[in-house]
């Protein structure tokens, strides 16, 4: 074969070829728009200037104090301003950000410090005692700088650690800070849950960081100057990105330190919020506020949620509300979001309740996504487009992790056969669609006939007792494991299984109804995620 005549004295250099980092992205703000709202919190107003200044003044500072490429800082924050500034400053000196969940305890986070060889952490005093615990437990020995947030109104007690604006302080506003060697280069680790072992360390790189935070902007239609509140832990996943996508749009962030309905009413009248993700757990939190909470809003917000579909009815309260819901999905590995439900406009002109059934679907790759597909995980090949045959979740493109970090056996199994195995188990429809039907440890398998946990729940939901449900594996043993559901009931509700036992008879298949139900709190993880693996451990104890 010839050689290609268009790859001669092409070379790449620094006039046509800079490494993608979605630092780019603040710098350009600040320069053409330095007097724009960037960070809202509390009474703090911060224009891009000076977001800029302070996230290169904190790139200098760690520089100064011996932090470089391929260092670990930890950041134990609540979504504050300094959370903003870590996700510029630290990778401006070249060093990794490393988001720890502020709920974990003292000997996970332990754990992640040790396996991040974490060189600086920087942790909110009121976090401080449990940062106090994980240190002990460490064999690292991080340089400990505090944050104290104006927005705390919590005890503060005396520290040895170092203040956070001091050390601010000592960097140099005009830092030249680093570009990526390699756009490939690690820009932040992320921790899994862990529930199946050690956490495993997901590494993003500048480039993914780079395209998800556009792909955020373009999937969902963001427009220039959008207003952000912060209901989603930037710790999870950092932020889907969105942290690097407001800078992008020139928008401005509003920081929220602890999620409760009042204040999330009061940013939605107050600060022209348009913007705003959380689990289904956010939108019954908001919708469940006392009515003097409650705020008429004069616009449409846009809420982006993920984790199981929200049941038919949530969708109707949060649209008459004024919010419009749109779901989205995926891991910690792929940035968060990568998946969309892309709305057709006929799809509006539907009854309601088969517009439920398509916004239950996750939906179709975002843009940045070069393929997803479900594939049948023993042939590597996609799964008929039936809506009905269910194979695992696979992922291919610029927005999946580099890999796990120092676990080459999980990096290689989960790059089994050129793609990315989510673990998820999903359907294909014949338009392209996807649709999660369970994790593949959630599936129940009674008698030998596969039964989709979500399946369950989805019609459990679409009884007005339910407010919050999830079904597991039980053992039995006559059929190996049968469904049980752990339900939380609507306000009102007076616990009775039989009429809800009678309600699953009406809709499923007799070996899918389950054969326990559980009327109780149903524990969630930070993220509000339901805690399956804690249910499955008391569903145990239940033997049919």
């Amino acid at each position: 074969m010839a050689q290609n005549p268009y790859n001669t004295d092409l070379d790449r250099n620094a006039a046509n070829f800079q490494p993608l980092t979605p630092l780019t992205f603040l710098e350009r703000a600040a320069s053409v728009f330095p007097d724009h709202t960037a960070i809202v919190h509390g009474d703090l107003r911060r224009n891009y200037a000076s977001f800029y200044t302070r996230a290169r003044q904190l790139g200098s500072a760690l520089q100064r104090v011996g932090v470089g490429r391929g260092d670990t800082v930890s950041v134990v924050l609540a979504n504050t301003p300094a959370m903003l500034e870590c996700h510029y400053g630290v990778p401006m000196c070249g060093a990794v950000l490393h988001s720890v969940n502020i709920r974990l305890d003292a000997a996970i986070i332990a754990f992640q410090l040790d396996h991040a060889m974490a060189a600086v952490v920087i942790v909110d005093r009121e976090f401080l005692p449990l940062m106090e615990g994980a240190l002990a437990l460490c064999k690292v020995t991080p340089r400990v700088i505090q944050y104290d947030d104006p927005e705390y109104d919590g005890t503060l007690t005396a520290t040895d650690a170092q203040d956070y604006e001091t050390f601010l302080a000592s960097g140099d506003p005009e830092f030249d800070w680093l570009m990526p060697e390699d756009e490939w280069d690690a820009i932040s680790i992320n921790y899994t849950s862990g529930t199946t072992g050690d956490p495993k360390g997901v590494v993003s790189h500048h480039r993914g960081a780079y395209l998800l935070a556009q792909g955020n902007a373009l999937t969902t239609s963001m427009r220039k100057h959008a207003v952000y509140l912060w209901t989603l832990p930037m710790f999870h996943c950092n932020g889907w990105c969105f942290p690097w996508t407001m800078s992008a749009i020139v928008g401005t962030h509003v920081c929220l330190r602890q999620v409760r309905a009042e204040p999330i009413w009061k940013a939605l009248a107050t600060a022209g919020v348009t913007h705003l993700c959380g689990a289904p757990i956010v939108m019954s939190l908001m919708l469940s506020a006392p009515a003097a909470e409650k705020k008429d809003l004069d616009r449409t917000v846009q809420f982006f949620t993920a984790a199981a579909p929200p049941p038919e009815k949530l969708l109707a309260e949060m649209r008459e509300a004024g919010f419009e819901v749109t779901h989205l999905y995926g891991l910690t590995e792929t940035y968060g979001p990568a998946i969309v439900n892309d709305w057709h406009d006929s799809w509006s002109l539907l009854p309601a309740a088969r517009q439920a059934a398509l916004k239950a679907r996750q939906g179709v790759r975002y843009l940045p996504l070069e393929r997803v597909d479900v594939l049948d995980p023993e042939t590597m090949q996609p799964v008929p487009r039936d809506g009905q045959t269910m194979g695992e979740v696979m992922f291919r493109g610029n927005v999946v992790m580099k890999g796990y970090f120092r676990n080459p056996k999980a990096t290689a199994e989960a790059f089994a056969g050129g793609w990315f195995h989510s673990g998820d188990l999903a359907v294909m429809y014949p338009d392209g669609y996807l649709q999660l039907k369970d994790r593949s440890k959630d599936i129940i398998i009674s008698g030998g006939e596969n039964i989709s946990s979500i399946e369950v729940e989805e019609v459990l939901y679409r009884h007005p007792a339910v407010a919050v449900v999830a079904v597991v594996a039980m053992p039995d043993e006559k059929w190996g494991e049968t469904p049980c559901a752990f339900v939380e009931l609507a306000d009102g509700w007076l616990p009775d299984p039989d009429e809800l036992r009678a309600w699953c008879r009406s809709h499923l298949a007799a070996y899918k109804v389950p054969r326990r139900f559980v009327m109780t709190q149903i524990p969630r993880t930070s993220t509000g995620k339901i805690q399956k693996f804690t249910l499955r451990e008391q569903a145990r104890q239940f033997v049919v």
